[in-house]
């Protein structure tokens, strides 16, 4: 499945390394996110994070009650992101009144075990050598080279892919390839597909074209992490090239999405070069006519102004966020747009919706869908089945492949694809709590 990641990898010397612990994200696996961790936490001598999304880092806090004393290692701006996901998650459930997996005290203990580390510079972990190159996915986001340095086995070297980016992004460095690896845990979200060649920045400029001329809004539903930021890039462009009116508002209705497009712009170094020369003319996230709504009164009065217009809010999937507000308002309107512009997972309002579903239950309320909705995955922030092959590829001396964090068609694509153009046979697609002795 493509949410919940986490491995322990156990070293010959019987050390233990977490790599992850994701929450479950969708209704139909939520609940795997309340059942008894069992790992005995006091037995890893730390633990390592890949990226700040929360299908890899929000189950993080139940490491503490749970007998963990170590630290969390990650990259500068994935402890930064990862505070922010963690706060807000907290903050979202007590909001809510749901159930909880923590509160904000825990993630403030757990944010408090966060270790930073550098791009490229191994970390010493116990028994492991730890090294994180970038994976271009989201900022900060890392593929892990773990050299066990007491093996039992000729397997010493496992590379976890974390997850891969679509490169060559348009915010972020080319993903990095990896010279040599014994094993290969790798990401498979897209393993069966190609992503269309289509311009998401034509897209983007024909949907607030579309809603011009009738004076209707635009709906984008965003993750808060690297989808936002590359809309507002996107949306900048547009204005300043004149292809999109200087009148059109564009709402950035994420106060999440606000915060973390502040993080963003402390870590120019982590940009590709193109984004590094804008930094020099100011951030690249801002232009005239963005309104960023704080508060959820300031939100609510979006549905008061008249004319064309287009809100950017979370969630991506559709979930939960202030995307949902707007589209119990909106969607019965035949004058609204809604734009899917990133992964939808099953289960997901935002997957019926895609899919054609007409009539939705939203908070409760039954709301029939008047609305167009389109969509375009050449934003995707995941490497699709092209862009696995030639990360993997390289990769010289792989003896072992273990194929995650995909649903199962698209591993067993990615399966056959790997041995019909590698010739690399030892793959394997683990499912949940499945050990692999070396």
């Amino acid at each position: 499945m493509v949410t919940g990641s986490s491995y322990v990898l156990t070293s010959g010397s019987g050390q233990s390394l977490l790599i992850d612990l994701g929450m479950f994200q969708g209704p139909e696996v939520d609940e795997f996110n309340y059942k008894p961790y069992e790992y005995d936490c006091s037995k890893l001598v730390g633990a390592v994070l890949t990226h700040a999304h929360l299908d890899h880092c929000g189950r993080l806090p139940i490491l503490l009650k749970n007998g963990f004393t170590g630290a969390i290692w990650m990259t500068s701006a994935t402890a930064d992101l990862a505070e922010l996901s963690l706060i807000d998650t907290a903050k979202i459930a007590k909001e809510d009144r749901k159930n909880f997996l923590f509160d904000k005290e825990m993630a403030i203990h757990t944010i408090q075990r966060f270790k930073s580390v550098h791009y490229h510079t191994p970390e010493h972990i116990g028994d492991f050598i730890v090294a994180f190159r970038d994976a271009g996915h989201i900022m900060g986001s890392a593929i892990l080279e773990i050299e066990d340095t007491k093996p039992d086995s000729e397997i010493k070297k496992i590379v976890f892919s974390g997850d891969l980016g679509n490169t060559p992004d348009d915010l972020l460095h080319e993903t990095e390839i990896i010279d040599a690896a014994d094993a290969v845990v790798m990401e498979s979200t897209y393993g069966d597909r190609l992503h269309p060649k289509e311009d998401a920045i034509q897209v983007i400029e024909k949907e607030i074209h579309e809603v011009e001329k009738i004076g209707g809004t635009l709906l984008i539903p965003a993750f808060s992490l690297q989808r936002t930021q590359e809309l507002l890039h996107i949306m900048m462009h547009l204005k300043k090239s004149g292809k999109i009116g200087s009148g059109i508002p564009i709402y950035m209705d994420s106060p999440m999405g606000r915060t973390a497009t502040m993080i963003y712009t402390r870590y120019p170094e982590d940009f590709n070069e193109h984004i590094q020369s804008e930094f020099k003319g100011g951030s690249p996230f801002e232009f005239p006519g963005l309104v960023v709504v704080g508060r959820h009164s300031e939100s609510e009065a979006i549905h008061r102004e008249m004319g064309a217009k287009a809100i950017i809010a979370g969630s991506g999937m559709m979930t939960g966020g202030r995307i949902l507000g707007h589209a119990i308002y909106y969607l019965p309107q035949s004058s609204t747009r809604l734009l899917i512009v990133g992964f939808q997972g099953e289960h997901t309002l935002g997957r019926a919706l895609l899919e054609g579903k007409r009539e939705v239950v939203i908070d409760g309320f039954t709301v029939k869908v008047e609305a167009a909705v389109n969509d375009t995955q050449t934003m995707s922030s995941h490497a699709d089945q092209g862009q696995l092959m030639d990360w993997l590829g390289p990769i010289k001396n792989v003896q072992k492949i273990f194929l995650t964090h995909g649903d199962d068609g698209p591993r067993a694509a990615l399966s056959k694809k790997i041995a019909e153009d590698l010739g690399l046979t030892d793959v394997i697609l683990p499912t949940m709590h499945q050990e692999v002795s070396f």
